[in-house]
């Protein structure tokens, strides 16, 4: 993959925001809508072609935990807010060295928030987890796993692991999650994990399901050599 190889012939063992989620596009998993911005011209762009309401934030490979240092501003509702929250994190990210942009999103909505993920096992090779995403992923710690490749049979299973899976039934005038578009986006981030060796981490957290279905809103991927 080009992404991953341009990160590595610059000794970067971690992707950004926005590559991370290119990777996952391209293997048809479903992101948030967004751009990457450097300019007034480029957001005035975005926001006119996304639409309201949105979300910006702070994008580059050595920026952790976006929401505990304020580098996020969600449900943003006019282009005066969109400009606000542009300016501040564009002087967050100068004050930090200024390398990295910005990314301007769609804002999705749901109060459903899980997890899907990637970690390549010294003796077991790539394993896929699912479980509750956003605090309650540390929290709860409620993760099931399964090593790769999966079958849609083995993504329904690992579904059904979790304490709380009940979050993925119809509760309090929510949908259903949809399930098969759930175990799809599992057994295709298997293949991620088979067919390109150099990945060793991924993290989609928190995975948010827009009614039924599960858009994955923030991302990221951790190389190995």
């Amino acid at each position: 993959m080009e992404l991953i190889d341009r990160a590595l012939q610059e000794g970067r063992n971690r992707l950004s925001e926005h590559e991370a989620k290119q990777i996952l596009h391209s293997r048809d998993i479903p992101v948030n809508e967004e751009v990457e911005v450097t300019s007034i011209q480029e957001l005035s762009e975005a926001f006119q072609s996304i639409g309201f309401p949105m979300v910006l934030k702070a994008c580059s490979p050595d920026v952790l935990h976006k929401t505990e240092h304020r580098l996020v501003y969600v449900d943003l509702r006019s282009e005066q807010e969109v400009y606000t929250a542009f300016d501040k994190l564009w002087q967050a990210i100068q004050e930090a060295g200024g390398s990295g942009s910005i990314l301007a999103g769609e804002y999705i909505r749901g109060d459903r928030e899980l997890m899907i993920g990637l970690t390549r096992d010294e003796q077991f090779g790539p394993c896929v987890a699912f479980g509750l995403g956003g605090i309650f992923t540390e929290i709860l710690q409620d993760v099931a796993f399964r090593v790769a490749p999966l079958s849609r049979g083995d993504a329904l299973e690992m579904m059904q692991e979790i304490r709380g899976r009940r979050i993925l039934e119809a509760v309090r005038g929510l949908p259903e999650a949809d399930m098969e578009q759930l175990a799809e986006i599992l057994v295709r981030m298997g293949s991620l994990g088979l067919e390109e060796g150099r990945i060793r981490e991924v993290d989609c957290n928190p995975v948010i399901l827009q009614g039924s279905d599960p858009v994955v809103v923030d991302a990221a991927i951790v190389l190995q050599e």
